[in-house]
């Protein structure tokens, strides 16, 4: 196996969209099946999926009084349910459309005796549709699928490692599955004006929440149709005068269309050092927001933690 082809893996959206689109809905209707059973967590972080070892999971969900695991498994491809009362049941990530999907699912959680229901229509999509009418989107191309979690892997990998050097407020490493990107935030510990809302397929009150401190945010996501290539993003909340003219990591640079500085992908897995650059990235733009939102960064940061060992006081 070439190593730097596993770690990295070509990842050029057009090739594998359609996959993507769908893939984006089936995590889209596991996610809600999380939301509905977890109570709201500051900034919707009860939400999220998590890079796992075999794919992308949910972790513990309440279900009365047990657990409930959901986990994409990208190596096997199937979709996994699992309770703490060791009940487990299965199906294939295969080529299907989400409306059977969903069905499929819907009725695995009730053998198990999960008692849930969820919002039908996708957030943060153009023109969704609700899933158990959903017979359009089917494709899953299972190299393709796998190719992104090893791209996951190696993004979750470095933002936890870039998270060790914050002291403040910061978020755990998730996938958000409305829009479909891994995403690691640090907060000044400042609340923030009122966010205007308007993000398409999201409710305000869920912007206003997630975005109610100032924030310096930082993620990986493989494209869309209206930006279709991978990359990885840091943005600043609200974003401070002279941000985007700041001087960050080589070959980044600041899109207007998204307000954000983006690091094409492509970059950095042909770089002769990914995770430098991935990291250089990660600390110049903070350091941008940081800097020209005027942060007290002697308060907020420290050294990079090391396995193993304390943290120097």
């Amino acid at each position: 196996m070439n190593t730097a082809e596993a770690l990295w893996p070509e990842l050029a959206y057009p090739h594998w969209r359609d996959t993507a689109v769908t893939l984006h809905l089936w995590t889209q209707i596991v996610g809600k099946i999380r939301l509905a059973l977890t109570p709201w967590l500051n900034h919707s972080w009860q939400v999220p999926l998590y890079v796992t070892s075999r794919g992308l999971g949910t972790l513990s969900i309440p279900a009365a009084r047990e657990i409930l695991e959901i986990e994409f498994d990208f190596i096997v491809h199937r979709l996994r349910v699992r309770t703490s009362l060791g009940a487990e049941r299965s199906l294939l990530l295969a080529p299907q459309p989400v409306c059977e999907f969903y069905g499929h699912l819907m009725s695995l959680l009730d053998e198990l005796g999960i008692d849930v229901s969820i919002h039908e229509i996708p957030n943060e999509v153009a023109d969704p549709i609700p899933f158990s009418k959903d017979d359009s989107h089917r494709s899953y191309d299972a190299a393709a699928v796998h190719a992104f979690w090893r791209a996951l892997i190696q993004a979750d990998r470095i933002f936890k490692e870039f998270r060790t050097a914050f002291l403040g407020k910061a978020s755990p490493v998730h996938f958000f599955w409305g829009s479909f990107d891994l995403a690691v935030t640090r907060f000044s510990g400042r609340a923030a004006p009122l966010h205007p809302g308007g993000v398409p397929g999201l409710p305000d009150s869920v912007t206003r929440e997630a975005y109610s401190h100032e924030v310096s945010s930082a993620g990986f996501w493989p494209g869309n149709d209206v930006f279709p290539m991978a990359a990885f993003y840091s943005y600043a909340y609200p974003e401070p005068a002279g941000f985007r003219d700041r001087a960050v990591a080589s070959g980044a640079y600041y899109e207007q269309s998204l307000g954000e500085f983006i690091l094409p992908y492509e970059r950095v897995r042909t770089a002769a050092d990914p995770d430098g650059l991935v990291l250089d990235f990660l600390s110049t733009t903070y350091e941008a927001a940081a800097e020209a939102g005027r942060w007290d960064r002697a308060l907020l940061e420290c050294l990079p933690g090391v396995a193993g060992r304390v943290r120097p006081m």
